[in-house]
């Protein structure tokens, strides 16, 4: 841990002088903003689906399990493809690659349409059969590939927006994702609750093809990617690995982003059977709609006011408190209370995020960026899968009966309380828990101490500074 503190400190002072960036032109910043709209159409898109797809087997079949498998499927799928899809973005002009990505969730989202339709629901929804597994896996497909075009977003902002200005794009970037959570939550809910699964179906293909046909007509300047040398493999593990052990600490930057994910697998697992424990499936999609302004709030003030002096210290801190929402929010079945914990808890995932995000653009070179995020989208991705999977049956199997014995209750009742999910409850206090010793241990490092101390931000390090009325501010 000392060792990982002390490397991870020294990415700050890296300048932007020292890397290779591409010449921005002059009118990056709108055609950045051009990009940046597209791709919240298609993300908001394909979350639409997805969320739809995990209100509506919940809701048809109840089942913690299925909707543990499903998320943690996605998260691992993500985790598998991103070194892939990073190669891809770096080996080709970024627009190639959105177009491709878009094409390829169109005829996804097709697919699972036709199949829709030569089935009926009762098979769709039936666990045992294999229709549900196909059918939640096309969706799973095309909006994995989604993620093909968030690494190029990511490099989008090195190559269209000055370097001065890269903290206020992730801000932007940040608050476009909240505006997107806020969007499918609502209408996912709302949809499933009221058209059903067929027509929420049919809006996401209507959408798909509206984000296509604009960015088909959308232009993005860029010469044609140069190869760094010979014939790279098509999974290139090896140039990924290269580009970030170029960049000392690097690599301990994406380990320490992952511990963020750690608690995420529970949350991808449990946190909408708990919502729809306390809300009809149309309310909990407005209440998480509503709570996730906290992600646009958070992405603002980080673009705003930057991340401290101690980027380290703010990041640990913020791991600290996710895990006391986690462990908390759910302490009594208190719809206000769930509500609460969620809001404050979107609000913090910017922090974590910007950080990692201006750091790469700033200290890698751009023609590595694309493998960079990917590998850093891997890595990081394949925390969340490794909790959805081990809790999501482990509560359903063990937890939630126990909890619902009088055993459980007599033990942990004077704590949880009474009510129908005080399983799932369970599950997050330890895990948030969980959380906050880790935080804490790596404060009491000797590494963290000496070097927190000595830390002085210069202009050019990773951390914005104020914006004065002749001076922008610096990237992050």
């Amino acid at each position: 841990m000392s060792g990982v503190l002390a490397t991870l400190m020294r990415v700050t002072d890296k300048s932007p002088a020292e890397v290779d960036q591409p010449v921005v032109p002059a009118n990056g910043m709108r055609t950045f903003i051009h990009v940046l709209v597209n791709t919240m159409i298609a993300n908001v898109t394909t979350s639409f689906l997805w969320f739809a797809l995990t209100f509506w087997v919940y809701l048809e079949t109840r089942s913690v399990l299925a909707t543990g498998i499903i998320g943690g499927a996605y998260m691992l799928l993500v985790a598998a493809f991103g070194i892939l899809f990073g190669a891809v973005v770096d080996r080709h002009r970024k627009h190639h690659v959105m177009v491709l990505s878009s094409i390829a969730t169109l005829i996804a989202f097709i697919a699972a349409g036709l199949l829709y339709l030569a089935h009926p629901e009762s098979e769709l929804v039936d666990l045992g059969g294999p229709w549900f597994w196909l059918f939640a896996g096309i969706i799973l497909t095309g909006s994995v590939v989604e993620n093909l075009r968030n690494i190029a977003l990511s490099t989008t902002v090195t190559l269209l927006v000055p370097v001065e200005r890269h903290a206020n794009a992730n801000g932007m970037v940040g608050t476009v994702q909240g505006m997107a959570f806020i969007v499918t939550s609502v209408f996912s809910g709302l949809a499933i609750g009221f058209l059903g699964m067929g027509w929420t179906l049919a809006i996401a293909i209507a959408a798909t093809l509206v984000a296509l046909a604009h960015l088909i007509w959308l232009r993005i300047p860029e010469e044609q990617p140069v190869a760094d040398g010979g014939r790279p493999p098509t999974i290139d593990l090896r140039g990924s690995i290269a580009a970030i052990r170029g960049v000392p600490g690097l690599f301990a930057l994406i380990l320490f982003a992952t511990f963020n994910n750690l608690i995420a697998g529970v949350y991808i697992a449990l946190m909408d059977p708990y919502g729809l424990t306390l809300f009809p499936v149309e309310l909990w999609g407005v209440v998480f709609g509503v709570a996730s302004t906290g992600f646009i709030i958070g992405g603002l003030a980080i673009a705003k006011w930057g991340l401290g002096s101690n980027p380290i210290r703010t990041m640990l801190l913020v791991v600290g408190v996710m895990g006391l929402l986690g462990a908390f929010f759910t302490i009594r079945e208190w719809w206000w209370l769930y509500a609460l914990g969620t809001w404050i808890y979107m609000m913090l995932i910017p922090a974590v995020e910007a950080s990692e995000q201006t750091v790469i653009q700033k200290v890698v070179p751009f023609r590595r960026q694309g493998r960079v995020f990917g590998f850093a989208q891997a890595f990081e991705s394949a925390a969340a899968p490794v909790t959805a999977f081990l809790i999501a049956p482990i509560a359903e199997f063990w937890i939630i009966p126990y909890m619902d014995s009088g055993a459980g209750q007599a033990t942990w009742g004077w704590l949880l309380g009474d009510g129908e999910a005080r399983g799932i409850a369970l599950v997050f206090l330890f895990s948030g828990l969980a959380m906050v010793v880790l935080a804490l241990f790596a404060f009491t490092t000797r590494a963290y101490r000496l070097l927190s101390e000595e830390m002085q931000l210069k202009p050019g390090s990773s951390e914005p500074q104020p914006e004065s009325p002749d001076q922008a501010r610096t990237d992050g």
